[in-house]
């Protein structure tokens, strides 16, 4: 692993480091197979240089997805003092995968701007679980939305099956559908849905097995062998070692990435563009501290650009966490608007 100094380029310097955890409510709770979501919790960290620049970032943990537990980085956080060294910052154990992201992009605020920017990208407006997505279908498709995301694995297999049907019907022309069962489903209702998807608009079913589940590698390369319909990896990648072993096994799918929950992002996303990967960016529904820089990574990527999963927005009760209010499309200029500090000192 790079030491932080190394990948972001800094100069040895004397830094005030800050921290603070924060429990934000969100305005709806969200429903996945992992169960229902009320809150979102996670760790802010600020470094000011000598010169008084500051730097934001924020450990996004999710347990249930791979990473540190908050109180683990919380407890980090503390042994690191008021004052750090830049170069101590890489000592954070390998395991706080979380915290380590947010120290690096706390000291990548104030670096030179990542190379190749686009303009804008477009975006997948998310949908909600069960019958809630015939209501929610139209008034996206108004607002310019060609993109969609809907969480399955939630409910009655046939329930969701008809709804399926129901959804694809009300899809605007020339829309595409992502399916996220966040590893609800067995082989046998991976195959149903399959099954029904390739006559479907699906631009991909997004990890459809568990990602711990007995075999769960070897079904997953079955089922995108056997079906003609996209299989994304999202719970299967929660480390660097997971992404070098799908790398290894020469996955063509596609690679759901939330650079949010990777300690070296730069280096990840280096192994996936050798290896010419099949990339979408998404939201770990982290705060607008760590969706400015996630977003910057997606803005930066130089492959195939696809449509981020970043349309989750008004997402907080407190309207002053959100990135970005959802859009089809995302410009380069609404990130670099994003201000940090005042969600800071929101929760502060």
């Amino acid at each position: 692993m790079a030491r932080l100094v190394g990948l972001l380029n800094t100069e040895y310097m004397r830094l005030r480091f800050q921290y603070l955890r924060y429990r934000l409510a969100f305005r709806t709770a969200v429903r996945t197979a992992h169960g229902l979501w009320t809150d979102r919790e996670g760790l802010l960290v600020r470094l000011t240089d000598e010169a008084g620049r500051v730097g934001l970032g924020e450990a996004a943990c999710l347990p249930w997805f791979g990473t540190e537990r908050v109180e683990s980085a919380l407890a980090a956080a503390g042994k690191l003092g008021e004052w750090v060294e830049s170069e101590c910052l890489a000592d954070v154990p390998l395991n706080l995968v979380c915290l380590r992201n947010a120290l690096a992009a706390a000291q990548g605020a104030w670096a030179s701007p990542l190379e190749g920017q686009k303009d804008y990208l477009s975006v997948a407006a998310l949908l909600p679980a069960g019958r809630a997505v015939l209501q929610a279908i139209r008034p996206k498709a108004e607002a310019g939305f060609r993109v969609f995301k809907w969480k399955v694995g939630v409910g009655d297999l046939a329930d969701e099956l008809g709804l399926f049907d129901d959804l694809c019907a009300a899809l605007p022309a020339g829309a595409k559908l992502r399916l996220d069962a966040n590893g609800a489903w067995d082989r046998r209702k991976a195959e149903r849905w399959l099954e029904r998807c390739a006559e479907r608009p699906v631009e991909f079913v997004e990890q459809p097995v568990a990602a711990d589940a007995r075999g769960a590698d070897d079904l997953l390369r079955g089922l995108a062998e056997d079906w003609p319909t996209a299989i994304a990896l999202d719970e299967s990648l929660t480390s660097g070692a997971d992404l070098e072993r799908w790398i290894g096994e020469g996955w063509r799918g596609v690679w759901v990435i939330k650079t949010s929950l990777l300690s070296d992002v730069a280096g990840s996303l280096a192994q996936l563009q050798k290896a010419q990967a099949k990339v979408v960016f998404s939201s770990a529904l982290e705060t607008a501290v760590g969706a400015k820089a996630a977003l910057h990574w997606a803005m930066a990527w130089p492959g195939e650009p696809r449509a981020l999963g970043f349309g989750v927005w008004p997402l907080f009760q407190d309207a002053r966490c959100d990135g970005p209010y959802a859009a089809p499309f995302i410009r380069s200029m609404d990130v670099a608007r994003i201000d940090t500090e005042a969600v800071w000192n929101a929760i502060h």
